[in-house]
């Protein structure tokens, strides 16, 4: 039996089991710690299980090893500090009770009972996470396997210790954990666990939307998210959790004319984005760049399928999203605009490109300028490598010409070059409906290339449009 030593486990670690020896108490890392270890990936999150009270335990190694930040979690008798090791660095420790976990049939919460290092690792998740190593004195660094869990990691597999229907159903979250898994990991699932994530996938409407939430996000953040969003398609899962997106999967055909599949492109366009940016929000921004399309799709004989307005749509459709998964709002003006602009580089690319045009792209854009054209740049998903380098040329272009008017009036961070204090204190205004008027037709002088980007040719233009504005009140 393969044993670990401190050249593999931090040496602090097993100052715990010897505290846990001193209270005649079995004490094991167990997990995604463990998991991790063996796969040679840096994990500061420590989880450590102890046949017996966690609570009391918790306390004395906090005491005893300077712990900080100390949370305690009564109810399910776990508890989670800091400590600092002198060659790991700071870890994040969390110690629970062996335990029994189930679900009622209707229940969000878990029925939590005191048990066995065999009933802890049998709830678990996935058999590469019900692996443990002890760290008490006696068998200290000593792998427990029950399941099979160090084949499986060797293999890339992704299996369930028990019934994949018990252990699902003892909590449904652990469907998109899978996902998440195979997402992550790059494990392939075993076949029938996804046939039970397919059979059993309406039990996840039990759980709250912050959880499935935490889950989705971790599958948006992952190497190759499309693994994980197909894994929750085809199961019907994301159905459940995001009915708008699956909305958009299918081909139909009119007159032999079909268009894309939607979905399955969106899902790459998400791969592309994933590739070169980590920005959570921007990958949920390609997720549903094209998410009105199903509401705006219209065939025609004489243009075919078209879809409309699907920018303007799809920003109503996002803020519904957002509410119904309970994500934060912070986020949501952004994504909107990526929705609203993600096809509004596009023109720019087959045309003539005025600098009028370019004002009015990086005013709207803002400082989100960067993300968008990214977006773009992902969503050109041609399988014709001549078109995608014509496309992804012409992007260039644009590009460069972003750069041209950014350096020559300063516009690459847009600000007014007078604001609603330098109109209100030139005209003698007080705060009201006229200063947004008169600010607005200034702003749009200078981006439209009217007036240049310039503090007194705008001081200029205000006072004249507030002679116009009193003429035309006058008469």
């Amino acid at each position: 039996m393969k044993r670990y030593t401190d050249s593999d486990i931090p040496e602090v670690l097993f100052r715990i089991g010897d505290l846990a020896d001193s209270e005649n108490l079995p004490c094991y890392l167990v997990g995604g710690y463990v998991r991790d270890m063996l796969m040679k990936r840096a994990c500061t999150d420590i989880d450590i299980m102890v046949v017996g009270d966690p609570v009391s335990f918790a306390k004395r190694v906090r005491n005893g090893l300077n712990g900080r930040n100390f949370v305690l979690f009564e109810r399910f008798r776990t508890a989670q500090f800091e400590i600092t090791d002198s060659i790991a660095g700071s870890l994040k420790i969390e110690i629970v009770g062996a335990r029994k976990e189930s679900y009622n049939p209707d229940s969000r919460k878990p029925i939590t009972e005191t048990g066995t290092l065999e009933d802890d690792l049998s709830r678990r998740d996935f058999t590469i996470n019900a692996l443990a190593v002890s760290l008490n004195a006696l068998d200290r660094g000593t792998l427990i396997d029950r399941y099979g869990g160090l084949d499986d990691l060797e293999q890339g597999i992704l299996r369930t210790p028990l019934e994949a229907e018990q252990t699902f159903s003892d909590d449904p979250l652990r469907m998109m954990r899978a996902a998440r898994f195979a997402a992550q990991l790059g494990f392939r699932p075993e076949p029938d666990m996804v046939a039970a994530m397919s059979a059993m996938h309406e039990r996840i409407r039990i759980v709250s939307r912050e959880r499935i939430s935490q889950e989705f996000f971790k599958i948006m953040l992952s190497p190759t998210p499309s693994t994980g969003l197909k894994l929750l398609h085809e199961t019907g899962i994301l159905g459940d959790i995001l009915p708008e997106v699956t909305a958009m999967a299918g081909i139909e055909q009119v007159d032999g004319l079909g268009h894309k599949d939607t979905l399955y492109h969106t899902f790459q366009v998400v791969d592309n984005v994933a590739r070169y940016s980590d920005k959570l929000w921007l990958r949920v921004s390609a997720l549903l760049h094209d998410i009105a399309k199903p509401a705006t799709k219209r065939f025609t004989p004489a243009t075919g399928w078209t879809f409309h307005g699907h920018e303007a749509v799809g920003i109503r459709i996002v803020s519904k999203i957002f509410k119904s998964m309970r994500w934060p709002l912070e986020p949501l003006d952004y994504v909107q605009k990526m929705v609203r602009l993600h096809h509004r580089p596009i023109p720019l690319s087959k045309e003539e490109i005025t600098d009028s045009a370019i004002r009015r792209l990086m005013f709207d854009a803002g400082e989100d300028l960067d993300d968008l054209m990214s977006l773009c740049r992902a969503d050109v998903t041609s399988k014709n490598p001549r078109k995608v380098m014509r496309i992804m040329k012409n992007f260039g272009n644009v590009e460069e010409k972003i750069a041209e008017v950014a350096e020559k009036d300063l516009l690459a961070r847009w600000r007014p070059p007078v604001d609603g204090a330098d109109i209100m204190r030139t005209l003698g205004l007080s705060e009201g409906k006229m200063v947004g008027i008169i600010k607005s037709r200034m702003e749009n002088a200078v981006i439209d290339g009217v007036i240049p980007y310039d503090r007194d040719a705008a001081l200029a233009y205000i006072r004249q449009v507030y002679d116009e504005l009193q003429g035309s009140g006058r008469s």
